[in-house]
């Protein structure tokens, strides 16, 4: 039986469970050494501690189960660098029989819960950060269409919180900020729609005077996330305050007037829309947890971010274009959109957009901006579409259907510090400088963890100086045993080009670094690390290498609630000497893990490799691989034979060199991006039914069972769910079809026939019900026109070239690529050259 639940309660899965010891073994195994990394996924055997985690003094790393404790020095040694370190004196009744929950063996992932409330006598003296929204609505829109967005925006505002602070920002030509505070009349600043515009010019053009802003970490009474409330409730209100007058102004709300000329399209200033929104977070609410949430309806013609002209007769960009780099417009945006990606995520901000239209809107531009930011992207064909409004509503909905959302933010840590140790802090605040806030949030702390205050001026003296050091969430770092590096991370991330010793001099993705910032997060955000070894050959002196690694995955966030949650998850393998054995390595190769590091690779060279074949590529790879650890006769295709621990392998590779990621043929560059966007940011489950579609049978011979996903699944008498991430097909048979026409799952004596119709619909919703973006339901029939949905993710055993062949009540495909079977044929015989 397949497990259920292959992430396991640290959810992280390898491409190889087992590790060669050298980076030459390492180079032969074809696929690279990778983990994914699900950093917020919710489990109910994670245990939460009520304390911040005890760190090593040199390389960072956090207290662990493999660790080494001496429990009468009460000294822990780190496994990664081996340092010695004392435990704190909130540690002293440390023994082999009262362990703290973090050496337990058992609990490999730990969850540390900061305190948020840190003055149980007066609750209001804590700074309350409230989650941020900026909606920004195009205008530029058919009046079917804007009456579709403006009722999924007063929808989304009656489910925020009520403390939840909520601008608005609307754009056509030109750019319009709201000043929500304002109730006497509606009061809006323009901004230009040609004209780019800097964080400072935002700022001078609303009226917000510099000197409001504060630059310390610290937020004093009378202060709302470091901005007076007079100044920031002028455009950024609580949800529960602003919510008449924001439905009102909703109401009143009309296409944007700017004439448009016979035969151009509309002015839409996108780009500056979004730059004002996040000029507008970054001058009132740096490093709180913001999102800027577009609703775009057509692609950008005016000011930065153009991706096309106005003159309807130059046709928006396709991948030829990009390919032959005839799209004039296209580096340019990609450039305005990552100095944008740049800023928010310095802010530690989020971006989200949600498309609809039948033309392409810039999604391919905006794409750094938004995987960088962590934001979703939705990409729907109208707002009046099911796949826009029930995704648009999960965002906003509570409960066990939310996405759980997750914001950067700010934490403060205290940390004990002597003179010996002066260096592992990030830098010290003196006591005059903290605001008052702080102060009481070190004073509830040390007398927590029995720290004492130092301050000359202040007539603190008790031997022990205190750090406060103001850090954020919303971070990921990773410590490796010495033998290990980090090439980098392919996922909704951004490196913090902070180097160290584990650090790989060849970068793949977000790389140079091994911590990473991640702006935004929800539970099923999942990262891909690349990692290398080491050049030093190991394998001639074994007895001095450790038999086991360890990798540790620290990420620091705040929760939908608010609160400041760190995740420390430490997994360890094995090493194996592939020169004399390969059994271990083959039986800890997980093929599903192996196939989306592959396609999200294989997505990444596409984008930024000039003239890379992926097709080639990925043959090349798959050769080798077969190559290596195939079971054949030189030069006899007829005796190869793959490991069942490898045996579907080649299945996927099939089928990803087949998938919307490598053909980008018939599917426009905003469709492609849309697509990566989801591969590189699903689980591994998730992703795999991406590269990989499931196939469920329907009959009345039998329960619902997987079938083959072959155009020999198809039977007359058959229905059949396929599950392809971004759409849901359910498929009926032909004669199933004809019995349905005809009205006999009306009639009482053939409840079966209902019954079984009814099956692979509930089966969808139930699919639809746990997944965003919501997919798109078709339904089809046999033979019919939107039966391309299923017959296009089919293998084409079946095509007019053998169609003498098939079953009767099957189908063909009208194709010439080649079939599964042939491409094993080709792969077999490739394999076994000599």
């Amino acid at each position: 039986m397949a497990n259920s639940d292959p992430e396991g309660v640290d959810g992280v899965r390898m491409t190889w469970n087992v590790w060669p010891r050298t980076k030459l073994e390492a180079s032969k195994c074809v696929i690279p050494l990778a983990a994914s990394i699900a950093p917020i996924r919710p489990h109910s055997d994670i245990p939460t501690l009520p304390y911040a985690p005890l760190r090593c003094r040199t390389c960072s790393a956090a207290l662990n189960a493999y660790s080494r404790v001496d429990f009468l020095a009460k000294i822990w040694i780190c496994p990664f660098c081996y340092q010695r370190n004392q435990f704190p004196p909130h540690y002293a009744m440390i023994s082999e029989t009262n362990l703290p929950c973090e050496l337990y063996p058992q609990y490999t992932t730990v969850q540390y819960t900061l305190q948020t409330n840190p003055d149980p006598n007066n609750p209001s003296n804590a700074p309350q950060l409230q989650p941020v929204f900026v909606f920004v609505l195009d205008t530029c829109m058919i009046e079917e269409e804007l009456v579709f967005a403006k009722s999924a925006l007063k929808q989304a505002i009656g489910l925020l919180p009520e403390q939840a602070l909520v601008g608005f920002v609307s754009f056509g030509t030109q750019a319009h900020v709201h000043e929500l505070g304002f109730t006497e009349m509606s009061k809006v600043y323009v901004f230009k729609g040609s004209k780019e515009n800097s964080k400072e010019q935002v700022l001078e053009q609303l009226g917000l005077p510099a000197a409001g802003r504060r630059s310390t970490a610290g937020y004093p009474k009378g202060l709302q996330n470091g901005y007076t409330n007079t100044v920031v409730n002028r455009f950024l209100l609580p949800a529960s305050d602003c919510e008449f007058t924001l439905n009102s102004l909703l109401d009143e709300l009309q296409t944007d007037q700017w004439p448009v000329q016979a035969g151009h399209r509309a002015s839409r200033c996108t780009g500056v829309a979004l730059s004002v929104a996040a000029g507008l977070l970054g001058a009132c609410l740096p490093g709180t947890g913001a999102r800027i949430i577009a609703l775009v309806g057509g692609p950008c013609t005016e000011g930065p971010g153009t991706i096309v002209s106005k003159d309807l007769s130059e046709p928006l960009r396709s991948h030829k274009d990009l390919f032959k780099d005839a799209a004039p417009y296209f580096k340019k945006a990609v450039k305005f959109y990552d100095s944008l990606a740049k800023q928010l995520v310095d802010q530690g901000h989020v971006l989200d957009l949600f498309a609809s239209a039948l033309d392409q809107v810039g999604v391919a531009e905006m794409k750094v901006a938004i995987e960088r930011t962590g934001g979703l992207v939705v990409l729907a064909e109208s707002f009046g579409h099911s796949v826009f409004k029930d995704s648009f509503k999960l965002v906003f909905e509570d409960g066990e259907q939310s996405l759980g959302l997750c914001f950067n933010e700010g934490w403060v840590s205290v940390r004990r510090c002597t003179k010996d140790h002066r260096e592992s802090f990030l830098f010290v605040i003196l006591m005059d400088e903290i605001m008052e806030d702080i102060l009481n949030i070190l004073v509830y702390m040390l007398i927590v963890y029995d720290y004492v205050l130092v301050d000359q001026n202040k007539g603190y003296k008790v031997g022990v100086q205190v750090d406060a050091a103001w850090g954020e969430s919303g971070m990921l770092e990773i410590s490796c045993s010495k033998e290990i590096k980090v090439q980098g991370i392919i996922g909704p991330c951004t490196s913090l080009e902070k180097k160290g010793p584990n650090v790989s001099d060849t970068v793949i993705g977000e790389g140079n670094t091994t911590t990473w910032k991640m702006c935004g997060l929800d539970k099923s955000t999942c990262l891909a690390v690349i990692f290398d070894l080491s050049s030093t050959d190991q394998s001639n002196v074994p007895e001095t290498v450790n038999p086991q690694f360890y990798l540790q995955f620290l990420i620091s966030y705040q929760d939908p609630e608010g609160k400041t949650l760190i995740r420390v998850t430490t997994v360890t393998r094995q090493w194996v000497d592939i020169s004399v054995s390969t059994e271990e390595l083959m039986h800890g190769f997980d093929q599903e893990t192996a196939a989306v590091v592959m396609a999200r690779i294989t997505s990444l060279k596409m984008e930024t490799e000039e003239g890379f074949d992926a097709t080639r590529w990925l043959d090349r790879n798959l050769i080798r691989f077969c190559s290596k650890f195939g079971n054949y006769r030189e030069n006899d295709p007829s005796s190869f034979s793959l490991n069942p621990c490898f045996s579907l392998f080649p299945q996927f590779i099939f089928n990803l060199r087949r998938s919307q990621f490598v053909q980008v043929f018939n599917n426009s560059p905003d469709e492609t991006a849309y697509f990566r966007v989801l591969l590189n940011k699903e689980n591994i489950t998730n992703a795999a039914v991406m590269v990989q579609p499931s196939l469920i049978s329907y009959s009345f011979n039998s329960p619902p069972q997987p079938a083959l996903l072959d155009v020999a699944s198809i039977s007359a008498d058959h229905i059949l769910l396929l599950d392809s991430y971004f759409s849901i097909v359910v498929f009926h048979g032909m004669t199933i079809a004809q019995w349905r026409n005809m009205g006999y799952q009306n009639q009482p004596e053939h409840q079966a026939f209902a019954l079984l119709l009814e099956a692979p619909q509930v089966d969808a919703q139930i699919i639809i019900r746990d997944r965003f973006p919501v997919p798109r339901l078709v339904v089809c029939d046999q033979h019919g026109s939107q039966a391309r949905f299923l017959l296009a993710k089919l293998n084409p055993s079946a095509t007019y070239n053998n169609a003498t062949d098939i079953a009767p009540g099957s189908d063909i495909i009208f194709t010439d690529d080649v079939s599964l079977q042939v491409f094993c044929e080709h792969l077999q015989r490739l394999a076994v050259q000599s």
